[in-house]
C-alpha cells in the first residue's frame, strides 16, 4: 500500500549531490512529490527533505541507498505523523477582484491568509499550511474570476521524535571532535 514518506538527509554542500540523490529515486520509477534543500542547524551541514508516495519497503531500500552516498552522513524517514510540517504558496490574483468585491478579502480571511503585495494589476496572497491546505485557497479563488500565477513550496519539516535524531547528530560531533 502507498503512503506519504518524509525522507530527510543530512549531508555535507557538495556540487553534485543533489543529482545523484534525485537520479538514485527516479531510476526506481519512483515520483519526487516536493523536494526541499536547506542549511541545517549544525553549521556546514545541509538538509534535503523530500516527499515521497511508495511502500515502505520500497522506502528502506531507498533510504538505505542514500545512506550509501559520498557525502551523506545520514538519511531518515517519517510518516506524517511524526513531523510537523508546513508549506508555503504564493498566489497572484486580479486587483480587479479585490477592488469589486469583498469576495477575495472574506476568502483571504476564512483562509487566514495575508496580502504581501498590492499593484495596479495584481496583489499577491499568501498561505501557509498543508498541501490541501493552499490547493483549497487555489480552487476558490479560480471560482471567482481566475489567478494569474500560482505557486508552492516544498514541504518543510520537523520531525517530533528527538532522540533518534539527536542521537545520531550526536555521534557525529562526537567522531568530529576525535579527528
Amino acid at each position: 500500500m502507498l503512503e506519504t514518506f518524509t525522507l530527510t538527509v543530512f549531508s555535507e554542500n557538495r556540487s553534485g549531490l543533489l543529482a545523484r540523490i534525485v537520479g538514485l529515486i527516479t531510476r526506481r520509477k519512483i515520483n519526487i512529490e516536493t523536494l526541499t534543500v536547506s542549511q541545517s542547524s549544525i553549521e556546514g551541514i545541509h538538509r534535503f527533505t523530500i516527499v515521497l508516495e511508495i511502500t515502505e519497503e520500497v522506502v528502506i531500500k531507498v533510504v538505505a541507498q542514500i545512506d550509501k552516498q559520498v557525502d551523506v552522513l545520514k538519511a531518515f524517514y517519517y510518516r506524517d505523523e511524526e513531523i510537523v510540517q508546513q508549506e508555503i504558496a504564493l498566489y497572484k490574483v486580479p486587483a480587479e477582484a479585490m477592488y469589486n468585491s469583498n469576495e477575495v478579502e472574506s476568502l483571504i480571511r476564512k483562509h487566514n491568509a495575508r496580502i504581501l503585495n498590492i499593484e495596479p494589476e495584481y496583489v499577491v496572497v499568501e498561505k501557509t499550511g498543508h498541501k490541501e491546505e493552499t490547493e483549497a485557497l487555489l480552487a476558490d479563488f479560480r471560482k471567482i474570476g481566475g489567478i494569474y500565477e500560482f505557486v508552492r513550496s516544498g514541504r518543510i519539516a520537523i520531525i517530533k521524535p528527538m532522540e533518534r535524531l539527536n542521537k545520531y547528530l550526536k555521534s557525529v560531533e562526537e567522531l568530529t571532535e576525535q579527528n
